[in-house]
């Protein structure tokens, strides 16, 4: 692409100062558009926490709203022993398409024309930063609601002492008995890490992968057997949001892990804090690029008679998203508390 100058702050020009990329009052050239695209992309990017560890599908083109994900059944043991000289008939791979709807999302400012022109800083790269931020929590929150939908919960142990003075496990079976002191240990997670296996769900990479929020991290990283990312052997291949490691689990954190509060069913006055436990294959999502994630301008003077003076201007993003679990025991919604379930609120 040969190199062209982009005026960052081309809504304060006159038209007949426009630069050799600007294509008219009611449009953007391709190169602009690649770049407020790229940079609403790279803003969004830090906040997809939860899609990450997702089978990835594009967007469908002319193919609807459906988007299928493929899902592989893990063939049977071959126990039987081969006879010399006879070749055994083989296994068939069964692939099973789970099927999803996307649905398009989208938000935008309006500017107006004395902004532009007072403003000291960049208003279109401003505007394009925070909303790539709002477009890349809103796509990660679609993803998280899907991966809610499993049906594969555990709970965090409550603990109490004893007449002896000695601390007493309780295990708790509904989210409605958990206490403040039903917070994420090592032993709880130990148990997830059992039941997966126990489940057959392959790792990411030789990990289990969790996601928690930050307040549980606080919880968890108190444990002796926790060991910090910058620590590991090779630091530089981390997952975004990655914080450390134990019991064969990898921990990212996100300030959008989900908190319920204040709904019936819960503890009275206590914050739930959902954990992510997942193994490889067990959901998927669509990408964001390919059309996923998009940026609009609309430059002043392209809404015609709706804005006779060319007072305003827009910079706005849509995208299209849908997330899907495709095996259930591949993944594990542990609910806990935290040392702050008394002060944190719903998300």
């Amino acid at each position: 692409m040969k190199n062209t100058k982009i005026n960052l702050q081309l809504l304060a020009y006159d038209p007949q100062e426009q630069p050799d990329s600007y294509t008219g009052a009611t449009g953007l050239s391709a190169e602009m558009k690649t770049f407020y695209d790229m940079r609403l992309i790279d803003e969004a990017s830090p906040m997809l926490v939860h899609e990450q560890f997702g089978q990835k599908r594009p967007i469908p083109k002319g193919n609807g709203k459906t988007v299928s994900f493929r899902r592989f059944s893990p063939l049977g043991k071959a126990t039987t022993a081969l006879t010399e000289g006879v070749t055994p008939s083989g296994s068939s791979l069964s692939v099973l398409n789970v099927n999803a709807t996307v649905a398009q999302y989208g938000d935008f400012v309006v500017q107006s024309d004395v902004l532009e022109l007072t403003a000291v800083d960049n208003t279109i790269l401003e505007a394009t930063k925070l909303l790539g931020r709002q477009a890349g929590l809103t796509m990660d929150t679609i993803v998280r609601n899907a991966l809610l939908l499993g049906t594969n919960k555990s709970y965090a142990s409550k603990w109490a002492k004893n007449s002896d003075g000695d601390l007493v496990e309780t295990e708790v079976t509904s989210v409605a008995d958990l206490d403040k002191t039903a917070t994420l240990k090592v032993d709880t997670v130990h148990r997830v890490v059992a039941k997966l296996r126990a489940q057959n769900a392959p790792t990411i990479n030789g990990d289990y992968v969790c996601i928690i929020h930050p307040y549980v991290a606080y919880d968890l990283m108190r444990d002796p057997e926790w060991v910090d990312a910058h620590k590991y052997a090779a630091p530089e291949n981390l997952y975004t949001g990655e914080i450390g490691k134990m019991c064969g689990v990898r921990f990212v954190q996100s300030t959008e892990a989900k908190i319920d509060k204040g709904t019936s069913g819960l503890p009275t006055g206590l914050a739930v804090f959902h954990c992510l436990f997942i193994g490889d294959g067990a959901y998927g999502v669509t990408e964001v690029t390919g059309g996923g994630l998009q940026t609009i301008v609309k430059q002043k003077g392209s809404a015609g008679t709706a804005d006779p003076l060319d007072q305003r201007s827009s910079v706005g993003w849509k995208g299209m998203k849908t997330a899907k679990i495709l095996v259930d025991n591949y993944l594990v919604d542990l609910m806990c508390c935290s040392k702050f379930s008394s002060t944190a609120t719903a998300n």
